[in-house]
């Protein structure tokens, strides 16, 4: 059975084979890091890491379940500001945290190398999506130079190309090739839940899906989305047709509210979080572990009355809903995906329950108990 899933990983999710090769008889291995680069350490020498985006923590606990953060000596606050819920899960449980050093943006022109140095980094990780901000602000040559290892991992860009081979790389990387191979199992089963049944789902059958970027985030303003990538990824994955793949290339894109209202989808998904915190006025859907199922109707609801909107068929048939925007940048992207299947084939998945696997997700492989609301629906 294990052969049979890494073959469909192979196959399906992600190209495996990155080149990760090890010496057995010295303790340097070499990975080729999703970024394409060969980069060779010591497992037993990562003592000290620098995250550049705190949200990262997503993807240590599911390779250290005891102590996700035990080695991280400084990261970018994003985590803090921008997902204060699960900050302060983390923070509960590992009071130490608030330790961690706040480096700010890597790429920016007062980032503190000297600080990086002082604090004996041994491993810096970033974000594929940050590859050129890393190479035009001179960061890679400097910590090169500094002999602090960088590593790219992905899972906002590609999430369904890239997931299995940064968690794997980690794996070896962290000493941690247990939990890794653990995770990926499960990982590869909960994809497959999805795709062996959409995929045989015709064109002509599949509803057309936009995704609202931060819905809300900033008041009165509309419409970010995204192409064929991160989230628009995960609706073709689901089943659906993603509405920006068809009008831009890339990452992501700016749209008129006008063009929604003519093209009038099947489905629209808001993304959203809880930014209340670092952005007092904010419109979004609040989703989270401190989220409620009533003030995620009520801000779910002021969104479909925005001017224009209540005159959209996916908003009269209630097919207007929100998800946790911090999916877009997690391993745990899999439950979107299954949350997004169930929502556009009800019939097809009704057995499928992805707030159960939520909690099976935390129970087996997190260090804080599942709580809150991730994803709604307009009542």
């Amino acid at each position: 059975m294990i052969k049979l899933k890494y073959a469909f990983a192979r196959n399906v999710l992600a190209p495996l084979v990155l080149g990760l090769s090890l010496n057995l008889s010295a303790a340097m291995i070499e990975v080729t890091d999703i970024a394409g680069r060969k980069v060779s350490i010591d497992p037993d020498k990562v003592n000290n890491i620098v995250l550049g985006e705190g949200r990262l923590t997503y993807t240590l606990a599911l390779l250290d379940k005891k102590n996700p953060l035990a080695r991280v000596v400084g990261w970018k606050d994003d985590l803090v500001k921008y997902d204060p819920d699960a900050y302060r899960k983390y923070l509960k449980v590992f009071p130490e945290i608030k330790d961690i050093a706040n480096l700010g943006s890597p790429y920016a022109g007062d980032f503190s190398l000297e600080k990086v140095i002082t604090l004996k980094t041994d491993l810096f990780i970033l974000n594929l999506g940050k590859l050129l901000n890393a190479q035009e602000s001179g960061l890679l040559v400097k910590l090169e130079k500094a002999g602090i290892k960088v590593i790219f991992v992905d899972f906002r860009q590609r999430p369904t190309q890239n997931t299995i081979p940064s968690m794997l790389m980690l794996g070896k990387v962290l000493n941690r090739q247990k939990e890794a191979n653990e995770f990926v199992d499960y990982y590869i089963e909960q994809m497959r839940a999805i795709s062996s049944v959409v995929l045989q789902k015709k064109l002509e059958e599949r509803p057309i899906v936009f995704i609202e970027r931060a819905a809300g985030f900033n008041p009165g303003k509309c419409c970010s989305t995204f192409g064929a990538a991160n989230m628009g990824r995960l609706v073709d994955e689901a089943g659906g047709i993603n509405w920006g793949s068809r009008k831009f290339p890339g990452f992501s894109g700016k749209v008129n509210p006008e063009v929604i209202f003519t093209d009038d989808p099947d489905f629209i998904i808001g993304t959203g979080a809880n930014w209340a915190e670092a952005r007092p006025n904010t419109e979004a859907v609040l989703l989270g572990y401190e989220a409620t199922e009533a003030l995620a109707q009520e801000r779910l609801l002021n969104l479909a009355n925005r001017k224009g909107w209540p005159a959209l068929k996916s908003v009269q048939d209630k097919n207007f809903f929100s998800i946790y925007h911090q999916f877009y940048n997690s391993p745990y992207h899999f439950i979107a995906l299954q949350v997004f299947a169930k929502w556009f084939y009800p019939e097809d998945f009704k057995d499928l329950d992805p707030k159960a696997k939520f909690k099976e997700l935390h129970d087996r492989f997190l260090p804080i108990d599942a709580s809150g609301v991730f994803w709604a629906k307009l009542k």
